[in-house]
C-alpha cells in the first residue's frame, strides 16, 4: 500500500481535522448536524491564517473545482436572481434542492436549503432564500441542484498533517455530520492514512482504505476511484483542504460529491490565473477589504479589543490570552516583520475604523525587526492616525529597551505600556471594559 504505513490507522492522528460547515439537504433523513457558533468559525479561521494564507471556496465553488478533476458532481448550476434559479432547475431536471452560497454552517436550520418539485417552489423558495441573512453572512448566491436519493452517507477528506510532514487522507462510513463530531463520540469510525506526496496515492492503497473505513461494498469501487481523483484534486489543485461530506451512495447505486468544502492554498495563487474569479466573489466586511488595500494579514472578530503583533503565532496567542483574562479579540492582524511608521500607521487605521474597537493592544516580540525601530513607526504612526482608543504596549526582545526608551515621553492616559504580555492584555481587557 501507498503510504507510511501498509495498514490505514484508526482512532489516531492529528488533533486539527477539517470542518464540515456545509448542509446535506437531499432526500434522506439526515443526521443532525453539529452547528458551530459564529465565534468558533471565527477561530478555526484565525487559525487557519497561523498556518498560511488560504481561500476557502463556496460549496457551488468546490463542486466545480472537484468537476475539474472528473469528481462525479449533482446536475446544477449557480443562480443571482430568481429567473436564473428557475432556468438552472429546468437544467438540472425536478425535483431539485435549492441552496444558500455562504461560507458558514447552519443553513439547513435557517431555511437556507429547501427542496423544490417544480418551478413554482423554485421561484418561491429563491425569493425567500435570495437576501436572506445567516448568522451575519447575506446570500447573494444560489447553488440549485438536481435532488439525489441517498441510500448511505460516507466522509472523504485530504489535508496537510503538518506534524508527520505528509498527506492524511480522512474516510469513514459516519457522514453527514461534522467530522470533529465523529472524532469526538466514535474515534474508530474515521480511517487515516498518511500519503507520501513522492509516491501519490494508488488504486490499491485507496481500496484497502475505504474497506478499512467499512464502507458499504456497493460503494467501494467508485469511492476508491473517486479518492484517487480528490487526491490529485487536492495535490494538483493546490488545495490546504479538500474535503466531501457527504460523500453518498444512491439507491441506484452511484458514489458522488453530494457536498464540498474547499480551501485553496493562496501561495500558490501564481499557478492558478484562473483563481481570480474567486477572489471576486469573495465575501468580506469594510474592515477586511481595507487591510486588503492596505496590505495587511487581517481577520475581523466580533469582540472589543483590536489586536496587533508581529508574527502569526505571536498574534494568535494574544487572541488566547486576551480571551484568558475575560476578553474577546476584534481582530487577528499580524504585521510581520516589517513594523515601520507605514505599516503600523495602516494597522492602526484598520483597527481605528472598528467602531467596536475599545482599547488596542500592540504585543512586539523583537527578533530581526528591532523593537526601537516599532517604537519610532507606533510614534510616527500616532502623528499620522486620529485613534480614538487608548493603546496597550508590550514591547519585548532585540533593543526593547532603546525602544521602551523612545516611548516614555509620549505616554499618557492613550497610550500606555505593561512589561509583560498577561499584564497587557489584562490592561487591554479592563479598559476596553472586559474583566480584568
Amino acid at each position: 500500500m501507498t503510504g507510511v504505513s501498509d495498514v490505514p490507522s484508526r482512532g489516531v492522528g492529528p488533533t486539527w481535522l477539517p470542518s464540515s460547515a456545509l448542509d446535506a439537504g437531499h432526500r434522506a433523513t439526515p443526521i443532525n448536524p453539529v452547528t458551530r457558533t459564529n465565534q468558533e468559525n471565527d477561530a478555526r479561521s484565525s487559525a487557519g491564517t497561523e498556518r498560511e494564507q488560504s481561500v476557502d471556496l463556496y460549496e457551488y465553488q468546490g463542486k466545480q473545482y472537484f468537476a475539474k478533476f472528473g469528481i462525479p458532481i449533482s446536475p446544477g448550476g449557480a443562480a443571482d436572481t430568481v429567473d436564473e434559479a428557475v432556468a438552472q432547475a429546468d437544467a438540472a431536471g425536478y425535483p431539485v434542492v435549492v441552496k444558500a452560497q455562504v461560507k458558514v454552517g447552519g443553513r439547513g436550520k435557517a431555511g437556507g436549503i429547501q427542496l423544490a418539485d417544480d418551478a413554482d417552489a423554485v421561484r418561491r423558495h429563491a425569493a425567500a432564500i435570495l437576501g436572506m441573512d445567516i448568522h451575519g453572512h447575506t446570500v447573494r448566491r444560489l447553488w440549485i441542484e438536481n435532488a439525489s436519493d441517498i441510500a448511505r452517507e460516507y466522509y472523504a477528506s485530504f489535508t496537510l498533517d503538518r506534524a508527520a510532514k505528509l498527506h492524511l487522507c480522512m474516510v469513514s462510513a459516519k457522514g453527514g455530520v461534522e467530522i470533529e463530531e465523529v472524532a469526538a463520540t466514535d474515534p474508530d469510525a474515521i480511517s487515516r492514512l498518511h500519503v507520501d506526496p513522492v509516491d501519490g496515492l494508488s488504486e490499491q492503497a485507496a481500496a484497502a482504505l475505504v474497506a478499512d473505513a467499512g464502507l458499504d461494498d456497493e460503494a467501494r469501487p467508485q469511492a476508491a476511484a473517486l479518492l484517487v481523483k480528490l487526491y490529485h484534486c487536492y495535490v494538483e489543485g493546490d488545495c490546504d483542504l479538500a474535503e466531501i461530506n457527504p460523500l453518498i451512495l444512491t439507491t441506484d447505486g452511484r458514489v458522488h460529491a453530494l457536498d464540498a468544502k474547499v480551501t485553496l492554498d493562496d501561495n500558490a495563487a501564481y499557478r492558478h490565473p484562473e483563481w481570480d474569479d474567486f477572489a471576486g466573489d469573495e465575501e468580506l466586511d469594510e474592515r477586511e477589504k481595507l487591510a486588503r488595500e492596505k496590505g495587511l494579514n487581517y481577520i475581523g472578530l466580533s469582540g472589543s479589543v483590536g489586536i496587533i503583533a508581529n508574527g502569526a503565532g505571536l498574534a494568535m496567542s494574544t487572541l488566547d490570552v486576551v480571551t484568558q483574562v475575560g476578553g474577546t479579540a476584534a481582530n487577528f492582524l499580524d504585521i510581520g516583520g516589517g513594523a515601520n511608521a507605514d505599516v503600523m500607521a495602516a494597522a492602526l487605521d484598520v483597527i481605528n475604523s472598528d467602531a467596536a474597537v475599545r482599547a488596542i493592544f500592540v504585543n512586539i516580540f523583537g527578533g530581526i525587526t528591532r523593537v526601537d525601530e516599532v517604537a519610532n513607526g507606533v510614534v510616527e504612526a500616532l502623528r499620522r492616525v486620529d485613534i480614538r482608543s487608548p493603546i496597550v504596549l508590550r514591547l519585548d526582545g532585540t533593543n526593547a529597551e532603546a525602544g521602551r526608551a523612545i516611548l516614555a515621553e509620549h505616554l499618557s492616559e492613550k497610550l500606555v505600556m505593561e512589561p509583560t504580555m498577561l499584564a497587557a492584555a489584562r490592561r487591554a481587557v479592563a479598559l476596553a471594559g472586559g474583566e480584568k
